[in-house]
């Protein structure tokens, strides 16, 4: 059977690749400390687990669902933007709940990209979108982020390229995996850079409440439907990663066109999970701030991992991430790596896997603006971290 051409250039996501390694290394005995994925390892709150158990009891609940969501939710997800983020949205015509917001990247591009048009990447960034935008039939045309500039896009350097065949472009603050947090200053310029270009803004916002005081919303900025569709999730924010729910913001006519494609490829989610959702996003600052309490203690206990490999990192990150710059004997080993492509963090990622038994994740596989650093995810218990630090010193 031949493989469909549009898989071409498409490997397998690393973390599936890289978790079935670990499992043989655990089979081996090694129980190997994994730090690579921010997969939130703490539950959702009691209200929000008792709302799915309550409503799943009823015998009315198990039928096929609105391909637009449940009101309830739309609802919910309105008010919460509206609270947090100062944004105005109508639950009846600009938002589209979605199963997971990884969901939402793949309908974007499905929607507005023919075979041949480009999209601009972040690179460091999130993996998904140039599969995404591959799958799609686009080309990815990327624009390298960097520490000396705040890991902010180069507008001067983007205006200079020819953009014509450009449709989308994705952004993604606080950013993945540096951790950099956003400007107000910063928005502005993207939503003028999408007016002036014609380009579709397409802002991946899971993080924003993560060791975050300020979270923020692109949407936030004057006319920013206009060109800005939003991408969210209660997966990292509600602890709440394997129930699959994320959601689409943006103007009446954005979430038409891209119901468009998403009605034809799936139906609306389990309603109790909308519903739990719904109470999910009602919870108030106490809830975050106990998160974050959690995430704090742990932070620090990656800071401690990280000095002692002599990695460079901010402190001023935000996310369940911290991003670090390994040390320059690294650098000159990186062809030892299992995988050289991913440069000097593949070979300090290698490096404390075989020898400490310790996963955290190389850079390079967000592109190779990250192949000089490390990401390690606070996904762990501060025990975890402990042990982790004390493999490595032995």
């Amino acid at each position: 059977m031949q493989l469909a051409k549009r898989l071409d250039g498409i490997g397998e996501y690393y973390f599936s690749q890289k978790l079935r390694e670990i499992d043989e290394l655990n089979k081996q005995g090694k129980n190997i400390i994994n730090l690579g994925i921010g997969s939130p390892d703490m539950p959702p709150h009691p209200d929000v687990i008792k709302t799915l158990q309550d409503e799943s009891a009823k015998p009315n609940v198990h039928a096929y669902q609105s391909y637009k969501g449940s009101p309830v939710l739309r609802k919910a997800i309105s008010e919460w933007y509206k609270e947090w983020y100062g944004v105005e949205l109508d639950p009846g015509t600009e938002i589209l709940p979605l199963i997971g917001s990884k969901e939402g990247i793949m309908h974007i591009c499905m929607t507005y990209l023919n075979k041949g048009d480009e999209a601009l990447v972040p690179n460091p960034g999130y993996p998904t979108y140039r599969s995404a935008i591959m799958l799609a039939g686009g080309k990815c045309k990327e624009y390298k982020l960097r520490e000396k500039n705040n890991y902010q896009p180069d507008f001067d350097k983007l205006s200079k390229k020819s953009l014509k065949k450009v449709k989308l472009m994705f952004v993604n603050y606080p950013q993945m995996p540096t951790g950099q947090l956003p400007s107000k200053e910063l928005f502005e310029r993207l939503v003028v850079f999408g007016k002036e270009n014609e380009i579709l803004i397409v802002h991946d916002n899971p993080y924003s409440f993560i060791l975050n005081e300020n979270p923020t919303s692109l949407l936030s900025i004057e006319r920013a439907k206009d060109c800005v569709l939003e991408l969210n999730s209660l997966s990292k924010s509600q602890n709440m990663a394997g129930w699959r729910v994320g959601m689409l913001c943006g103007a009446k006519e954005r979430i038409d066109e891209v119901l468009r494609f998403k009605s034809n490829m799936d139906s609306g989610m389990f309603l109790p999970v909308q519903l739990a959702a719904a109470k999910a996003l009602t919870l108030g600052k106490e809830w975050y701030d106990e998160v974050n309490k959690v995430y704090k203690v742990r932070r620090e206990k990656v800071f401690d991992l990280l000095d002692l490999l002599e990695c460079k990192y901010s402190k001023d990150q935000a996310g369940m991430f911290v991003w670090a710059k390994v040390p320059e004997k690294y650098l000159k080993y990186a062809d030892t790596s299992k995988i050289p492509s991913l440069g000097g963090g593949g070979a300090l990622s290698d490096d404390v896997l075989y020898n400490s038994n310790v996963f955290i994740t190389p850079g390079g596989i967000f592109g190779d603006a990250g192949e000089k650093y490390v990401r390690v995810s606070l996904c762990a218990p501060a025990e975890k971290f402990e042990e982790a630090i004390s493999r490595i010193k032995n």
